[in-house]
């Protein structure tokens, strides 16, 4: 058998020897033999193919754990999985390149007031839930015509601390907001929330809240987010998530150290690497993004009381299915209690709709 050092290997693959090295580590592509002396790696000429695989998917963008589980498939079932995943990644690019054709268009244009803020509007409920086992509810969900917003707390003061995250944001619900400011304006309130939150903690490094928001301009939606409570938006009958978990086990799936099925279990999984907490120090920065809103959009913001034992598939019948935002918010929280209601469940659900002119 043809052996091949991992410098030659690396050059003949297009992966550098540190990508092999930590491929071998993560057993996504171990090497054929390692020298037990010097611990050098060699590599069979017939591991090639699978290694450029790994490379190609990697220039796609593909998370490790993903590559994974797609080269364990055969042919036909990795290019199903390599056709959906790609499909995400045009629906997530999609809203990007939208923010990126507003930002072009209010810079080169002169200021304008949004002439679409008389035809669409939101219509929205909210409903937080102590659930089944949990003494209290350190959850906060509002919603109102121009702000949507959840924050799950935690720590000895976690209630106050949501609640006093939400209320540093009621303001924004009281004023029109022109979508051109309206990311300054949210980054800025975010400030206002955490400073809120480090009062209401008095100081607990311990406590703290998470916190998902959207402000509504008239035509579209500025999210703010830090933590693990989520948004969702069901477009055209599909399901995206369009927050990404700040947690430890979010960061190790994202490093394919982790499968999803693994991170189901992991002790660590509600171990969070940004939050508003009660610490002196400076807050981590939020997730900023603008959304257009498209009529018949409907968006889910909860804490993850749901995620963490309602499955997305199960998410987005029940979304599909609810007729008017209330009954999807009960029907939600329902489907958590039913399977178990281990945490806090909050949720606020909004849909965009035409009215008259």
């Amino acid at each position: 058998m043809e052996m091949l050092t991992i410098g030659a290997f690396a050059r003949a693959c297009r992966l550098s020897p540190k990508a092999l090295r930590l491929y071998d580590e993560l057993g996504l592509l171990r090497p054929a033999r390692v020298d037990p002396d010097t611990g050098y790696r060699y590599y069979a000429a017939g591991q090639l193919e699978r290694a450029r695989l790994v490379a190609w998917l990697r220039r796609l963008g593909m998370p490790l754990a993903e590559i994974r589980r797609v080269c364990a498939l055969g042919s036909g079932a990795a290019a199903v999985e390599i056709r959906a995943y790609w499909a995400r990644v045009e629906a997530e690019t999609a809203v990007r390149r939208d923010l990126a054709a507003f930002l072009v268009d209010h810079l080169t244009q002169e200021p304008r007031r949004d002439t679409t803020v008389n035809t669409l509007e939101l219509r929205h409920h909210a409903h937080s839930d102590r659930g089944r086992v949990r003494p209290a509810n350190q959850d906060t969900a509002y919603a109102g015509g121009r702000l949507l917003a959840v924050a799950d707390g935690f720590g000895p003061a976690g209630a106050p601390a949501s609640t006093a995250a939400v209320e540093a944001l009621r303001f924004l619900d009281t004023r029109e907001t022109p979508a051109g400011g309206v990311l300054n304006l949210l980054e800025d309130a975010v400030r206002g929330a955490a400073q809120a939150v480090r009062d209401a903690a008095d100081g607990t490094e311990e406590a703290g809240t998470t916190l998902t928001a959207l402000v509504w301009t008239g035509s579209r939606l500025a999210l703010v987010h830090i933590g693990d409570s989520r948004a969702y938006l069901l477009r055209d009958g599909e399901l995206f998530r369009i927050t990404h978990d700040h947690t430890v086990v979010q960061s190790m799936l994202d490093e394919g150290r982790l499968t999803p099925e693994e991170a189901v279990s992991h002790p660590q999984r509600t171990l969070l690497l940004k939050a508003l907490t009660g610490a002196a120090a400076t807050p981590a920065s939020p997730d900023l993004r603008l959304h257009d809103a498209h009529p018949g959009d409907r968006y889910l913001l909860c804490s993850d009381g749901l995620p963490a034992v309602v499955p997305d598939d199960t998410i987005r019948r029940l979304l599909a299915t609810a007729p008017a935002p209330d009954a999807a918010v009960h029907t939600l929280i329902a489907a958590a209690n039913g399977a178990g209601g281990p945490d806090n469940v909050s949720c606020v659900v909004a849909d965009v709709v035409e009215t008259a002119a």
